[in-house]
Formats: C-alpha cells, structure tokens, sequence
C-alpha cells in the first residue's frame, strides 16, 4: 500500500491557504516557517536548559494553536468565515502582519548566538536589554503574537481565532518561564531589574 501525500498535503494546505486573497497570508507564514527554520542553526552553544516535560507547559497550546490555524478543522466542521475582508482589507492585514513578523526578526538578529528555539542558559549568557529589547522583554513573542493574532482575525475562522489565541497564551507562558529560568541563571540583580524596567510582551505598559 502506498502512501498518498497529497492527502496529508491537502490537510494543511487547503482552503483559506490556496484561496486568494487569504492565501497571501498564507504564503506570507510560509516563508517566515521557512527562514526560522533555516536560521535556526545559527545558535550558541547551551549550557542549561528547562527540561522537556516542563515545556509541554508553553508547547501544548502552542501546537495544538497550530493544528487549529489549518483548514483541515473548519473544512471538517463545515464552519464559514465570520466575515471576508476582501483585497483591500487582507492586504492591510498582510502588512501589519509581515511588520510583526519583522519585529521579532529584529529581535532574534539582535539576540544573535543567544537565541534558542528552547529555555536555555548559552555560554557566556547575559541579560540583553537593547534595541527591541529595550522596548519589550520579549520582542520575538510580541512580533509573533501581533501578526498570528491579525491574521487569525482577517481569515475570520473561528478556529484561525482560536488558534491565535492559544499560540498567543502559549508564547506568553513560554516568556513567564524563561523569566523564573533566567532570574535563577542569570541572577535577581541583573534580569529581576530587567524585568522591573521594562515591559514583557505589550510595549510602553508598565512592567510584570
């Protein structure tokens, strides 16, 4: 017996992703997939990192977010877009969402060999708090909830809502944890001041 992967294809590639205008936004995460990926062996060496049970905290809503941003459910369920934004409005969300996608860039190419993909402590780590980590604790999350969060609401499915909702909690508990990780690692004095100056994930609001 064969295995059809067009089948699997078409569960995560149908749709809103193949329909025009929505498939902009598609191609648009597409791409972002592709160069986080492809940038992801440029990282430092660990030293320390949370352990993989622990993570299913922050990973869990994060994949099962996922699962939900593909068609596949909706397809199933029979759901219909709440609303249909048209050219005008997909390519508005396009732009605000590739401007998400380039702040958290700003924010791992600033980070450099210090970013991981996980909780880690790297050798020589020490606490970053300029350029976009000046302005929020977690430029990489902000970017990326900002832009999930528009476009789940542009595509107007329930399940791209729910799905953005949930990466977005799931981001947002990925940060409290790298915070309680890095306080311990790094010192209360140096990133327990870091996290008291300036905002987590929501710029220009008070810290914690």
């Amino acid at each position: 017996m064969s295995f059809d992967f067009s089948k699997l294809l078409s569960v995560a590639w149908g749709g809103w992703t193949t329909t025009w205008p929505t498939e902009l936004l598609a191609l648009i995460w597409l791409a972002f997939l592709a160069s986080w990926v492809g940038a992801s062996f440029w990282q430092g060496q660990t030293k320390k990192q949370v352990m993989t049970l622990e993570s299913q905290r922050y990973r869990l809503p994060i994949l099962i977010g996922g699962i939900l941003y593909t068609p596949f459910i909706a397809e199933v369920m029979g759901w219909k877009p709440l609303w249909v934004l048209g050219d005008a409005g997909i390519t508005i969300a396009a732009v605000l969402s590739v401007a998400g996608i380039a702040f958290a860039w700003w924010g791992r190419l600033h980070l450099g060999k210090f970013w991981s993909n996980t909780i880690t402590h790297k050798e020589d780590h020490r606490v970053i708090d300029t350029g976009p980590y000046g302005i929020v604790r977690h430029p990489i999350y902000t970017g990326l909830i900002f832009g999930m969060l528009v476009t789940g609401v542009a595509i107007g499915m329930v399940t791209t809502i729910l799905g953005a909702i949930l990466i977005s909690l799931g981001m947002w508990q990925k940060g409290r944890m790298e915070e309680v990780f890095l306080s311990k690692e790094l010192g209360e004095d140096a990133y327990g001041a870091y996290c008291r100056r300036v905002p987590m994930i929501i710029p220009f609001t008070s810290p914690r």
